[in-house]
């Protein structure tokens, strides 16, 4: 019996690693022309890729994006209140304090926001606290949030314009726009809240194409009042 090892047959890269490696390149490229560092929104775009576009939002770039804000927000709070007992920003013990109460007000708010975020906004969190200088803790939170978000949407726009399916997929959605246009022009208005599939695609479009049919001239007419059934005017 002839088993193939694993070990001998290298891994090849699938569509989604493709799509991850663009997505982080695509922020390198602009953020190259923008003399920025493309760092933070290269990670964000890592993040933010899953294995489809309502995946890699609500599993990957949700929890990166929602995080960051939620740490780099919070961070600057507590960074701010430790800098009215310590203002040179050196550590202390009290430092410790406002970790334990940082963390604990991070898991809550993660609870109400977004239940994934608890572990990117720990790590703003705590680079707020402990590695960044007084004079730019506040221009640190901000451009992390803002490089994360370019990174999210960056790793979603790819996703959506590369989706599983390649061309099949970009028939269904055509297939659907067409069929919510026109049913929407027939007097129809379908749910866009739920994606059909492709069975009742095809069925609003035989719907939504077919011709509206004409009135006879006789039934216009029969609707119409007879000009012998009006009262003459007369005059005064």
């Amino acid at each position: 019996m002839h088993i193939k090892s694993s070990l001998h047959m290298p891994p090849k890269p699938g569509m989604r690693t493709i799509k991850t490696a663009l997505a982080a390149a695509l922020c390198a490229f602009f953020y190259y022309f923008w003399d920025r560092s493309p760092a933070f929104a290269c990670i964000g775009a890592i993040f933010g890729m899953g294995t489809g576009t309502e995946d890699g939002y609500k599993n990957g770039g949700g929890n990166r994006l929602y995080g960051t804000i939620l740490g780099g927000l919070l961070g600057m709070v507590l960074f701010r209140l430790y800098l009215v007992f310590v203002p040179d920003g050196h550590h202390t013990l009290l430092l410790t304090a406002f970790t334990f109460v940082g963390v604990v007000l991070l898991v809550m708010l993660c609870q109400v926001f977004w239940l994934g975020g608890v572990q990117p906004g720990g790590v703003v969190l705590c680079i707020l606290l402990f590695n960044t200088p007084v004079d730019t803790y506040v221009s640190y939170a901000l451009n992390r949030i803002f490089d994360t978000t370019i990174g999210v949407f960056a790793a979603l726009a790819v996703s959506w314009l590369i989706p599983r399916g390649g061309l099949q997929t970009w028939k269904y959605r055509i297939a659907r726009w067409r069929a919510n246009y026109h049913a929407g022009a027939h007097g129809y208005h379908p749910d866009h809240h739920e994606a059909p599939d492709m069975e009742t695609v095809q069925a609003m479009m035989e719907v939504a194409e077919q011709p509206v049919e004409n009135e006879s001239a006789e039934a216009i007419e029969a609707q119409e009042p007879s000009t012998a059934d009006q009262a003459p005017v007369t005059a005064e």
